[in-house]
């Protein structure tokens, strides 16, 4: 961790020092209100309520709402490499949240990372996936969110060590990570394929979790959806590999997972299931199915190189314990039960390289998804016992994933204690009957509206 805080420090100090002439036109680059005739009370409505569910489809609640606050006041903790981030209050509060902002203010924070002062946002703030977000969606967006009942909290000041907490550093980042953008459709693809790739690559934001982080943590464009660990997780492979992404699933298992936090092939775990209750959860199915559709087509990332088999003495005390602790839900022979447990053999998340999510898992437990059951932690175990459970699941029925050792159960269960997972509730509010009529400036939102 000390060799990638000073890797991220020097790489951010070089890029600040870089960057400050090359950066100046895209630093001082600003939007222009537009001039546009007043809109009537019915269109107003009408774009309060798109902003609405676009809202959802980007998940804005979930990062922007901490444990037991009011929805979208701010305060959630976002914990990076370099310490720890609060989303801030976005109620339009005059004092301690945007109520001084124009829908301008929030396209200019979507699309240039930039607040209404025209101060650099962190990027913990995705607006390197925003920015792809046409200006009608983002001014829809701000005009819901300042339709919302002021709320008067101020989140917590952040905690980043020096020099990640000096914002001019972030002139180093944008050099390196980000390029303000439009959205830009495939005139070769179908229109659902576009809206796909506007909601996965865009809008919905995805490789935030599901693509591998540089030393600044940007991503790694030639490994996009790859899979990427975020605050101690592993956000999975989208690609079509079949060993360790979606290669075995059909658009209608991606569907299924998405609408209701499972399928039968895995059940949503950490921040995910978050992602499920408060946003795919209650998007349209003509939404789902444009996802499904854009990541079936994604070619396959590499296969893993096979990982050396572990010893004998290893895998027999983790069969041991995974026959006392696991084997009564998901079967001797990881084939799991359909609909409550999800199978472990040749599961995408047991074969995956980096095992933090294993690992996560039996130290923390999981919260109910929407489908299928929770499960409680095994914290109780000795760190060897995890370690060796872990091997044996992820090296048994066709699996192969490298070794874990005790340290790395070590290491995470400090944080994880330290971190505690929060217990989710299921959305107070059921999906929107139908999808509401887009009024966009490009092919992926102009869709037609289609009733779930």
């Amino acid at each position: 961790m000390k060799k990638l805080l000073v890797r991220g420090a020097i790489a951010l100090v070089l890029g600040a020092a870089l960057g400050v002439g090359f950066l100046w036109a895209v630093d001082n680059k600003d939007v222009a209100a537009r001039e546009a005739a007043p809109l009537s009370p019915e269109q107003k409505l009408a774009q309060i309520e798109h902003g609405r569910y676009l809202a959802i489809a980007g998940d804005c609640v979930a990062c922007h709402t901490r444990e037991g606050g009011e929805e979208f006041a701010g305060g959630l903790p976002l914990l990076t490499p370099f310490g720890t981030i609060y989303a801030p209050n976005i109620t339009p509060d005059p004092e301690t949240g945007i109520g001084g902002w124009s829908t301008t203010d929030v396209y200019r924070a979507l699309h240039l990372g930039k607040d209404k002062e025209k101060r650099n946002l962190y990027p913990a703030f995705s607006y390197h996936y925003y920015t792809k977000v046409s200006r009608t969606d983002a001014e829809a967006i701000g005009a819901y969110l300042l339709s919302l009942a002021p709320v008067k909290y101020e989140a917590p000041k952040n905690k980043l060590a020096f020099p990640f907490n000096i914002r001019f550093m972030l002139k180093g980042w944008n050099l390196f990570n980000f390029r303000p953008e439009h959205f830009k459709s495939d005139p070769s693809k179908p229109a659902q394929w576009n809206r796909g790739k506007y909601l996965v690559d865009g809008l919905g934001h995805c490789g935030a979790c599901h693509t591998p982080k540089n030393i600044m943590f940007g991503d790694v464009g030639s490994k996009n959806l790859q899979g990427g660990v975020v605050e101690h997780w592993f956000a999975s492979d989208l690609t079509n590999n079949k060993k360790t992404g979606l290669g075995n699933w059909t658009e209608e298992d991606i569907v299924t997972f998405l609408k209701t936090g499972g399928n039968n092939y895995s059940n949503a775990y950490g921040t995910m299931t978050d992602v499920v209750r408060h946003s795919t959860s209650q998007m349209t199915d003509g939404d789902l199915r444009a996802i499904a559709l854009y990541l079936k087509s994604l070619p396959a990332g590499p296969d893993p190189k096979p990982s050396p088999k572990p010893s004998d003495a290893v895998m027999k005390l983790g069969q041991a314990a995974y026959e006392k602790s696991c084997a009564d839900c998901h079967v001797a022979d990881g084939t799991g039960i359909p609909g409550l447990y999800p199978p472990l053999a040749g599961n995408p998340n047991m074969n995956a390289k980096d095992p933090s999510s294993v690992i996560h898992i039996l130290l923390a437990g999981t919260t109910k998804p929407l489908m299928g059951e929770g499960m409680p932690n095994y914290a109780n175990l000795s760190d060897a016992d995890i370690a060796a459970m872990s091997t044996y699941i992820r090296n048994s029925w066709g699996n192969n994933a490298p070794a874990v050792s005790e340290g790395a159960v070590k290491k995470l269960r400090k944080i994880v204690v330290k971190h505690a997972p929060k217990t989710a509730e299921a959305p107070a509010a059921p999906p929107p009957a139908s999808e509401p009529a887009p009024t966009a400036e490009e092919a992926p939102e102009a869709a037609p509206a289609e009733t779930k």
